[in-house]
């Protein structure tokens, strides 16, 4: 089926395999099921042929490397995948397998089928005419972000072995937990990694190719109230719960996720829970440009600042706010060679290079301020996040080109 024989069987047991990530735990990895399937990629590696296999105990990354085959004095470089899946259903998974897709048809994920796939929703399907895909079942996430990303990797660095005569430096591989809760590059040992530079294969349809992310920030907020019977609560009563919509009223109305685009930046209210004694809520502020951002964060302490001048007593509104990731083009831009190397390494493979801001982050956007300037590849993955997402296989072959080829004209 696949001018890979292992890639579309690997990525078929990887997802099957549990591994969601929990923003509640206080352990790396978040869960235990991340240090389970580590294990068993480091058991991969080590069959596959590669050198200096580890799993690192303190941070939850499997690293392994392919010493270079070459004479000449090159960079080496690293591809980086993520273990865990987002927050939605991820247990027992079930891919379905569609083969020559018409381009057109609906495509029932369940047996009843109340959840489908159609061209009406999403019209990206028009573009897979011809492909296998693969999908969910309905009552799952799919999970090739980003067990796509490690079976493309896993599947290149296995292509490179098998066909020595293919020229490369040093390349060396790392898969981590917890990058769908914003925490798994935070450990991340860059001196361990010891690389010139590193891609992360964790994007979306082919041709991605993407530098540049949001700067990102969290703030939680917590609103505390003075609750009284209603019957007597004039001039006395102060509802959290008000203050707290009133709060998320003052921010920018049309500056959300589901009213901006392109490089636009927002607030996104997450969460909001409690009573009219206290109530607690999440924002998350997002921005590309770091002028803007910092005009953000600073707009929720103002909003903190006024509605707490209107009581006399103890802070009313209280805010916790802490960065999460930056820009990494700040760093990326200082030398554009490893753009231009991924460009260029599709374009010799006929794939139209999509370079865009990504509307979130990578692990390559924590990375890459470590010290190890880590760019965006495509992996293939579509809808993702949710019971519609699907891959074509030919993406994922298209990935593990990319790979070879990108090891391959490092050295020219």
């Amino acid at each position: 089926m696949s001018k890979y024989e292992n890639l579309l069987p690997r990525f078929l047991r990887y997802v099957q395999i549990e591994t969601q990530s929990d923003p509640t735990s206080t352990t790396t990895p978040s869960t235990q099921s991340q240090v389970d399937f580590a294990l068993i990629l480091k058991a991969e590696l080590e069959e596959l042929g590669m050198s200096d296999v580890l799993y690192n105990e303190s941070n939850g990354f499997v690293m392994a490397t392919l010493p270079s085959n070459t004479t000449k004095k090159v960079r080496s470089m690293g591809f980086i995948a993520h273990l865990d899946t987002a927050d939605f259903n991820a247990v027992n998974v079930s891919p379905q397998i569609i083969e020559n897709y018409d381009g057109e048809s609906t495509i029932a994920l369940d047996e009843g089928g109340k959840y489908t796939l159609n061209v009406k929703d999403f019209p990206n399907l028009k573009n897979y005419k011809g492909q296998t895909l693969i999908t969910t079942d309905g009552s799952t996430l799919l999970g090739a972000d980003d067990k796509s990303g490690i079976a493309e990797i896993m599947t290149a660095m296995e292509i490179l072995i098998k066909n020595p005569e293919i020229e490369h430096g040093e390349i060396k591989v790392a898969f981590g937990p917890d990058e769908e809760i914003g925490v798994g590059a935070n450990k991340f040992d860059v001196e361990q990694f010891g690389v010139d530079f590193a891609y992360t294969m964790d994007g979306g349809p082919v041709g991605e190719l993407q530098y540049e992310t949001f700067n990102a920030a969290q703030a939680d907020i917590t609103i505390h109230g003075k609750n009284v019977h209603p019957g007597t609560a004039k001039n006395t009563l102060i509802n959290a719960l008000t203050l707290a919509i009133e709060f998320n009223n003052a921010l920018p109305v049309d500056e959300v996720p589901e009213k901006t685009e392109g490089s636009e930046g927002f607030f996104h209210l997450t969460n909001l829970t409690g009573n009219s004694e206290e109530a607690t809520f999440s924002i998350i502020i997002r921005d590309h440009d770091r002028e803007r951002f910092l005009a953000r964060k600073a707009l929720v302490l103002d909003i903190q600042e006024k509605m707490n001048r209107r009581f006399d007593e103890t802070q009313r509104v209280v805010v916790d706010m802490n960065d999460n990731y930056y820009n990494m083009k700040e760093v990326i831009e200082k030398d554009m060679s490893i753009v231009e190397l991924a460009k260029n390494a599709m374009l010799e493979l006929g794939i139209k290079p999509l370079i865009e801001p990504v509307r979130g982050g990578t692990d390559g956007s924590k990375i890459s301020f470590m010290g190890i300037p880590t760019p965006n590849i495509f992996a293939g993955g579509e809808n993702m996040h949710g019971r519609f997402e699907f891959v074509a296989l030919e993406s994922m072959e298209k990935a593990c080109d990319v790979i070879v080829k990108i090891a391959e004209l490092n050295t020219k």
